[in-house]
C-alpha cells in the first residue's frame, strides 16, 4: 500500500496536527489480506520500536475474521474490525489487560443470531476487553414499543465497513486506527459511527475517540455503552474500585444485599454470578472523572478516564464467578445504565440525537504498572470527588424483580 499524507488530529490522546502516513487496511472493494508495517520500514527512530500488523483468522465461528495488532514497543494491543472495532485484549509485557471468557474464538457475527437465547444471543461472541454497546438501545434483553431489544445492542457484531491506519510524521508518531460502523434498518434507524483508537509509541495508554452521527431526516433515540472488562492480576481477594461517585445505588435485589461491599472484590466464587451497580460520577470543572481498579496491595491497577458531559453515568459488573465460568469484572461508562431501554426512559436515560446531529465519546484506558502510578490515580478520583457526599441508595432505581 502506498501511503498518502493527510492531515489528521488525534483526538483525546494527542491534540497535534501533523502530516501522516495513511493505509487503507480494509474497504467493500478491497479483499482483507495480511499485511504489516513497522517503524523501521518507515524510516521511523525512535527507542520504542512499533509495528502494525493485518492478519485474518479461519476455521470454526472465526472464520473470515481481521484482527489489526498494534505494537507500540511498550503495549500490545488487538482490534477486530469484524466485531465493531471492538479491543480485544491489550498487554504490557506479562500484563494482561483483558479476561479470559468461555467463548475463545473470536467470533464472526455472522454466526451468531442475537435474537437467541430469548435476546442473549449476544453472549455468544462475548470475550473482549472493550465491546461497544448501543448505538440505538444498550441494556437487558425485552420488549420496547412492541419490539424485542436484545442484550446490549447491535454495535459489537457490526462490521466494520472501512478501516484506515494513520501514523503522524513526526514526535510522538500518534498511531491511529479508525473504522467505520453502519447502524441501519429501512424506516427505524441510519447511524454511523466513526470509531478511533489512537496510541503512542513507548505509551501504556489508549483511547477511543468515537463520533455518532444520525444520517436520518428523523431526530432518534440512541443509548451507548463501553463495556470494559478486566480480570487477574487486577482482579483478585480485596480488589478494589475506587471513583468519585455522587450516587451508587444496586441494580436489583441480589446486589442491594452485597451493598456494603460494593467497592471490593471475592476470590473466584462458585455460584456467585454476578451483582451490578449504578453509578453516577462526579466529574471536574470539564466533566473528566477517572475510575480506578487496582489490586490488594494497590501495587498494580488500571484507570478508564472519560467525560460525564458525554457519558454521564457508570456501571459497575461484578461477575466474581469461577474462573471458568468467566471471573471478570466490568467498568462500563455509558449514557444509560443496563436496564432494559423501556425502563430508562423515566430515568432520563433514553438520550436524542437530532436530524445530522453527531455526539461525542472519548475513553482513556491507562495500565497502573506500580503503586507510585496507583498511588497517583487514586488522588485524582479524591481530587475530583473534593469532599463531595456520596448518596448510598438501598434500593434499586428500577423494581426488575417480576421479570
Amino acid at each position: 500500500m502506498t501511503p498518502l499524507k493527510i492531515v489528521v488530529a488525534f483526538g483525546a490522546l494527542s491534540a497535534s496536527h501533523a502530516m501522516a502516513w495513511d493505509y487503507v487496511l480494509l474497504d467493500s472493494d478491497k479483499a482483507a489480506q495480511n499485511w504489516q508495517i513497522t517503524s523501521q520500514q518507515l524510516g521511523v527512530k525512535t527507542d520504542k520500536p512499533f509495528s502494525v500488523t493485518l492478519r485474518n483468522l479461519h476455521g470454526g465461528r472465526q472464520e473470515g475474521v481481521s484482527i489489526v495488532d498494534i505494537d507500540n514497543g511498550t503495549m500490545k494491543l488487538s482490534v477486530v474490525p469484524t466485531r465493531g472495532m471492538n479491543v480485544l485484549q491489550a498487554s504490557v509485557g506479562t500484563v494482561r489487560m483483558g479476561w479470559d471468557s468461555p467463548v475463545k474464538d473470536v467470533v464472526n457475527p455472522s454466526f451468531i443470531e442475537l435474537n437467541g437465547r430469548g435476546g442473549l444471543g449476544w453472549l455468544e461472541g462475548f470475550n473482549e476487553l472493550v465491546a461497544r454497546c448501543g448505538y440505538e438501545w444498550v441494556g437487558h434483553p425485552g420488549m420496547d414499543n412492541g419490539e424485542l431489544l436484545t442484550l446490549h445492542g447491535r454495535a459489537a457484531n457490526i462490521p466494520a465497513s472501512k478501516v484506515t491506519l494513520h501514523i503522524d510524521e513526526q514526535p510522538p508518531y500518534a498511531i491511529s486506527l479508525r473504522g467505520e460502523l453502519k447502524e441501519q434498518a429501512f424506516k427505524k434507524v441510519d447511524f454511523s459511527v466513526m470509531t478511533e483508537l489512537v496510541t503512542e509509541p513507548g505509551s501504556a495508554t489508549f483511547a477511543l475517540n468515537d463520533t455518532l452521527t444520525n444520517n436520518g431526516d428523523y431526530p432518534k433515540e440512541y443509548q451507548a455503552l463501553y463495556h470494559s472488562n478486566f480480570s487477574t492480576p487486577f482482579l483478585e481477594q480485596g480488589a478494589r474500585f475506587a471513583a468519585p461517585v455522587k450516587q451508587v445505588s444496586p441494580f436489583n435485589d441480589k446486589a442491594k444485599g452485597d451493598l456494603p461491599d460494593w467497592q471490593t472484590y471475592r476470590a473466584p466464587t462458585k455460584d456467585y454470578d454476578e451483582t451490578v451497580y449504578n453509578v453516577v460520577p462526579y466529574g471536574d470543572a470539564k466533566g473528566d472523572t477517572l475510575t480506578v481498579l487496582h489490586n490488594k496491595a494497590g501495587s498494580l491497577g488500571v484507570s478508564v478516564g472519560f467525560n460525564t458531559r458525554q457519558l454521564p453515568v457508570f456501571s459497575l459488573w461484578k461477575n466474581t464467578d469461577t474462573q471458568g465460568q468467566g471471573y471478570v469484572t466490568g467498568l462500563e461508562p455509558g449514557t444509560s445504565f443496563s436496564y432494559n431501554r423501556r425502563y430508562q426512559r423515566p430515568l432520563g436515560l433514553v438520550p436524542m440525537i437530532g436530524v445530522k446531529e453527531q455526539k461525542q465519546f472519548q475513553i482513556r484506558y491507562s495500565l497502573l504498572a506500580d503503586k507510585g502510578a496507583v498511588d497517583k490515580a487514586l488522588k485524582t478520583v479524591s481530587d475530583i470527588q473534593g469532599g463531595r457526599e456520596t448518596e448510598m441508595r438501598a434500593t434499586p432505581l428500577v423494581d426488575i424483580s417480576k421479570e
